[in-house]
């Protein structure tokens, strides 16, 4: 059968679930998730987004955990492919926004493919909203110009072998890593010999907006340090740059 002329029953809506905090889920967000016939999420959607979700509503996990493989990405196309032959509302729920990080484009690319009506419904990208729980604006004109959002987690099978780490120290004021973690000790390095100095201030923020949020501050000279004496762990954001310093003055209580 040619796929691509096959019509479905439903629609699948790729719906960003932002970072956390169920306040900062969006208006067309929510209402999907209260009447949505199945509902396929990943691992790093909060438990009280979830908890938004119908009684009623059929709900898979496909996210991955520690000790835990996630679905293969080309099992999760398929079984959203299936849910759409016979259901009306199928949302594929993602942490963040589904088009940073998250594979979104790949979901939608395959599922167009075969013949699938597709919606996105853009999410807050944890990037932007860890930081700014932690009192540490991404942005500031008297800090920086420039943020780059990079991850620290790279497919095998990219287009290019790896992130040109000393290329982006040189070319950004404040930079922003996604699965980033477990990397640093091979990241850093990288980053002084691009030029920055092991005085940079860096931020970690673990489960960023919500309430078990952490957040660990040192500098390119002692983070590594930090985050084996503290086994400070994934998911967290990381965030290097002056703006890291901004975070004493907005929130001189922390």
């Amino acid at each position: 059968m040619n796929q691509a002329r096959y019509k479905y029953t439903g629609k699948v809506y790729l719906v960003g679930a932002g970072p956390g905090d169920p306040g900062l889920l969006t208006v067309k967000g929510k209402t999907l998730l209260e009447h949505a016939d199945v509902v396929i999420y990943d691992a790093l959607v909060s438990p009280e987004i979830l908890a938004i979700i119908s009684p009623e509503t059929e709900k898979i996990n496909v996210g991955k955990r520690k000790g835990r493989h996630s679905l293969p990405q080309e099992e999760t196309t398929e079984l959203l492919r299936v849910k759409a032959e016979t259901n009306p509302v199928v949302v594929r729920l993602k942490g963040g926004d589904p088009f940073v990080f998250g594979r979104g484009g790949e979901e939608m690319a395959d599922l167009v493919q075969a013949g699938v009506d597709v919606e996105v419904v853009p999410g807050i990208t944890s990037g932007i909203a860890a930081p700014a729980y932690a009192g540490i604006p991404v942005t500031h004109r008297r800090c920086n110009s420039s943020v780059t959002f990079v991850t620290g987690h790279e497919a095998t099978e990219k287009y290019r072998p790896e992130v040109n780490w000393q290329a982006i120290a040189q070319g950004s004021e404040t930079i922003v890593i996604y699965m980033g973690i477990h990397n640093l000790p091979r990241i850093i390095p990288r980053l002084l010999s691009g030029g920055m100095t092991p005085q940079t201030p860096i931020a970690l923020i673990r489960w960023g907006t919500r309430p078990e949020q952490t957040q660990l501050i040192g500098t390119l000279a002692t983070i590594v340090e930090q985050v084996e004496k503290s086994d400070f762990q994934a998911p967290a954001i990381v965030v290097i740059g002056k703006v890291v310093d901004l975070r004493s003055l907005l929130f001189p209580e922390q």
